[in-house]
């Protein structure tokens, strides 16, 4: 493919992702591929997870992992902070019974003190004092995490001078700071799974998908790192990165 031609194909991949809603990469699917961890999140919250509970799902993007639960849907609450996803959420999930509340600070939630039995969290900042705020004594409270070292195997290789955010966000911290607010840890697992790109379509619609972790990246501002990493993919076969995540499932006691 000549230098034109490859660069009409990158950017073809760059709009493409402009349609992206919820958090459904199914479209990249056969051309991506992540290790799983050692533990399911899904499974998990099965395990504790009442049909009697009143549960909150903070973040739930186009309430994708919601569905696996079948959880009533007048249980249920979510929130959500990208204007896009929520306004999905308005049109699918609160038709249903769900409440949805439209959240853009942690540490802000609209809901009442001791007001639900679980809190999920998957992959959504939050603030531990207002978790504990809405959780009843004895409630439970269960995330996952993306950690602070996820994806800076490819964004050094992405973006020029990339430098790490300086921030703690790891199984450790977290279970430190659960602990201090009385929470009694119940799960607790950490893991760095491997990423595989296959195309250079998964590579730039990914990126520009997670846009926090590669800030800057454009396809016409980054030619000269995009080539070098489709030069690994056809060396290879794959372009690789490491992920960061980690899970803490725990206990509300006061």
């Amino acid at each position: 493919m000549d230098q034109e031609n490859r660069l009409t194909s990158w950017l073809e991949s760059e709009n493409r992702q402009k349609s992206f809603e919820g958090w459904d990469f199914s479209s990249i699917q056969e051309n991506f591929w992540q290790e799983e961890t050692s533990w399911d999140y899904t499974e998990i919250v099965r395990h504790y997870l009442k049909p009697d509970m009143r549960l909150l799902d903070m973040g739930t993007g186009g309430g994708e992992l919601l569905t696996h639960f079948s959880h009533p849907f007048h249980q249920t609450s979510v929130t959500e902070g990208w204007e896009k996803n929520y306004q999905l959420l308005l049109t699918t999930l609160a038709k249903k019974g769900v409440e949805v509340k439209f959240v853009k600070e942690d540490d802000q939630l609209d809901f009442s003190d001791n007001q639900f039995d679980i809190v999920l969290n998957c992959h959504e900042s939050f603030s531990l004092d207002e978790v504990k705020r809405v959780l009843k004594p004895g409630g439970l409270f269960i995330t996952q995490q993306v950690g602070d070292l996820n994806g800076i195997n490819l964004a050094s290789r992405l973006i020029p001078n990339f430098e790490k955010k300086d921030f703690n966000l790891h199984l450790s911290s977290v279970v430190r700071e659960l602990k201090k607010r009385d929470f009694d840890i119940l799960d607790q697992y950490e893991s760095y799974p491997s990423q595989k790109f296959f195309s250079m379509d998964a590579l730039i619609y990914y990126v520009r998908t997670i846009e926090w972790e590669f800030p800057g990246f454009s396809v016409l501002t980054h030619q000269k790192e995009l080539i070098e990493l489709e030069e690994e993919l056809k060396r290879v076969g794959f372009i690789y990165n490491q992920e960061h995540r980690f899970l803490v499932s725990c206990i509300n006691q006061k």
